[in-house]
């Protein structure tokens, strides 16, 4: 572009890119009108990778605002740069659950049909419904007949995506057994493999919601706490990564597994503060300290406050009613939003994690 188009009010195009890159979702979509050009962009590999890349640094957390078991529950994103907005999930036709999310991607389960998941993206509205797998039937997970473990684990640099159901099987008939089943989907492929393993973990609620994808492997942290039972999904291999005593500490801590600008971090819980940590070399297990919090901002909200979501200069935390936001640099607690229902489940029950991508589901599964 010349010197005179700029002049006579044109941008550039690697500028308006940059602009629209920073546009939420349905705005964005709407935009495609204005152009052959513009229309195109949502389908665009480099402005696909250039909006993923700008999304990395605005952390996001969606939560599902459950009133009863027995009703559709509503969901809010909070963003820190555009604040609180409600989305729905009605376009599954389905009454479903989150069971995990990943950079930007969410897996939900039916609740009356079970077995059935979904992979979609909320903010384009688009949506797959996964493949039946194997096993006859899919409700012999023990105890509550669904996989202990579910994960998402969505690479945005190919696109590719795998679903993770993992859990103690129950033949039917019979008690359950101490075989761990694993199941991969594997969207390349439109397919699930199934490998079985002898384990004896434990997980809590926050355990199975908190699920982070690194390395090219899924992470969850077990109920002892004392290490991060891990999922190469190269080879379908299970690691344990122990915990080294400086984060375990003494006895009245929490721990909470959650991702760091691409690793695995951990934020320890105490009475006055929040230390967060990150696993510096993957395969050396090396543990480094990158902040320690004190909590005595927040002090009543302590024994409910659940971290959700974090990168280097911003973390989201959760509590019964209350959505909080710290920031790294300025040492600045600020609340984002505050439940006005009473008869809500707690927040931090269903809060995830997630951040925004216009890559389309369909687009990444090989259905032939």
């Amino acid at each position: 572009m010349s010197s005179s188009d700029i002049e006579n009010g044109f941008f550039p195009d690697e500028v308006i890119l940059q602009i629209l890159a920073r546009l939420p979702i349905k705005p964005l979509f709407r935009f495609k009108c204005v152009c052959k050009y513009w229309y195109g962009l949502p389908s665009n590999k480099y402005f696909i990778q250039l909006y993923n890349q700008v999304s990395l640094s605005n952390p996001m957390v969606l939560v599902e605002i459950m009133k009863s078991f027995y009703v559709q529950s509503g969901y809010i994103c909070v963003d820190r740069l555009r604040g609180v907005s409600e989305f729905s999930l009605d376009f599954l036709k389905d009454r479903v659950k989150v069971r995990a999310s990943c950079n930007g991607l969410l897996c939900c389960a039916s609740v009356p049909n079970k077995g059935v998941y979904y992979v979609c993206n909320p903010m384009t509205r688009d949506y797959i419904m996964l493949p039946k797998t194997r096993e006859r039937p899919m409700t012999r997970f023990h105890p509550d007949d669904e996989a202990t473990l579910v994960g998402l684990a969505f690479d945005a640099s190919t696109s590719k995506f795998n679903v993770v159901l993992a859990g103690f099987y129950r033949p039917f008939g019979r008690r359950p057994l101490d075989s761990f089943i694993c199941l991969v989907f594997d969207s390349e492929t439109s397919t699930w493999r199934r490998s079985i393993s002898s384990r004896t973990e434990e997980f809590t609620h926050m355990n199975k919601n908190q699920v982070v994808y690194s390395n090219g492997s899924l992470h969850w942290l077990t109920y002892s706490c004392l290490y991060i039972l891990a999922l190469d999904l190269a080879n379908d291999m299970w690691r344990k990564i122990p915990l080294p005593d400086q984060i375990l500490g003494g006895s009245g801590n929490r721990l909470h597994l959650l991702e760091l600008d691409g690793f695995v971090s951990v934020i320890r819980i105490s009475d006055s503060w929040m230390t967060i940590w990150m696993l510096k070399d993957y395969k050396g297990d090396e543990w480094l300290e990158t902040d320690r919090v004190s909590l005595r901002c927040i002090k009543g909200l302590v024994p409910s406050v659940f971290p959700i979501s974090q990168t280097s200069e911003i973390v989201f935390l959760a509590t019964q009613k209350q959505i909080l936001e710290y920031h790294r640099k300025s040492r600045v607690w600020k609340e984002v939003y505050a439940v006005k229902n009473s008869f809500t489940y707690p927040l931090w029950f269903s809060a995830h994690a997630f951040r925004s991508t216009i890559v389309s589901c369909n687009h990444v599964v090989n259905c032939s």
